[in-house]
Parts: C-alpha cells; structure tokens; sequence
C-alpha cells in the first residue's frame, strides 16, 4: 500500500475547509452531481431556423456551448456548473483527467479522437478558475451572497481539490481511522 499525506500545504487546506462558506459550498457542489442529466432544447437561431442543442451536466463543452445562447441574466448557473465540472473531476476523479488526456506508461498526449472530449488536467484547473471568475462577476453572484465564495475558488482551486481527493482515495479511506483517530 502507497500512503500518500499531503503535509506541506495541510494548514492551508484545512483552513480552506474551515472557512463555512467554502465547506458548505464543497457539500452542496458534490451533492449537485448526485444525478446527472442530459437535456435537448431548441433554440432559435435566427428567423425561421432552430437548432436544437443538447447539454450534459457533466460536460464542459455542450455546456459552454448552450451557455451562449442564454441571455446574460441566466449564465451564473452555466458559469458555476462548468466551474464546478472541473474541480468535482480534478477533486473525486483526478485519474480520469490523466488517463483521458495522456498515456499511462509514456505519459505522451494521445492523439485527438474526433467527437471525444480530452482535456488535459491543466486545463481543468485553468477552465476551473476562470468560469468560477466568471460567476464571482456576475451580478447575481452578489445578490445570492456567493461572490466572495466564487473569488475563493479560482484562487484556492489546487487546495479546494485536495478535500475532495481525500475523500476520493480508496488507499487513505482504508486507513483514515488509523492515521487520524
């Protein structure tokens, strides 16, 4: 069994889920993806010509895609949810952003499949923090009282990941009780 303890930034983190607005934020984000959906909507394209576009809560791209079609005043939610896609992957499933992006043994980028999403954990992060910008400026954000967490987030995004790998990682599960008491 590998042990791995992060012990350079823990006070960081724990003061990161120590904040009540950011853990009660984390809670609510990882309850949001206890269903996931996929939704086809028509959308006018211009006079006369529809488009139907199709959307899945767990996709960053359909989701930008769709957010562009809704008027300003809605996008908070697409700014959040996207944000959120990216630090729930890079949080709870971390291998899969590796495996999806690169080879496991050479670690060289596979080639682009045409159709199939790969982005590399890098650009989960950076999507991650400039989407959760984007909610921080919205002015919604303000009257929802999240924009202080929505201007945490990009610049904790590396800690904010760290309690959601926690709990991800069978190996530290096993033996929390052991280590922590």
């Amino acid at each position: 069994m590998v042990l791995k303890i992060p012990i350079f930034d823990t006070p960081e983190v724990v003061e990161l889920v120590n904040r009540e607005n950011l853990r009660f934020y984390l809670a609510d984000m990882l309850s949001s993806f206890t269903r996931v959906e996929s939704n086809t909507i028509p959308v006018r394209v211009r006079e006369g010509i529809w488009e139907r576009v199709r959307f899945n809560d767990l996709d960053i791209l359909s989701l930008r895609r769709f957010s562009q079609f809704v008027e300003e005043e809605y996008r908070l939610g697409f700014y959040k949810k996207i944000a959120d896609i990216c630090l729930f992957i890079m949080g709870i499933f971390p291998d899969y952003a590796e495996r999806n992006y690169r080879y496991p043994f050479s670690g060289q980028v596979g080639p682009h499949v045409r159709g199939k999403l790969r982005i590399s954990p890098e650009d989960y992060a950076e999507e991650g923090q400039r989407f959760y910008k984007l909610a921080a400026e919205h002015p919604s954000a303000r009257e929802l009282h999240l924009e202080e967490t929505f201007w945490d987030l990009p610049r904790d995004f590396q800690k904010a990941k760290k309690p959601l790998n926690f709990i991800a990682d069978p190996d530290l599960q096993s033996g929390r009780d052991e280590f922590f008491g």
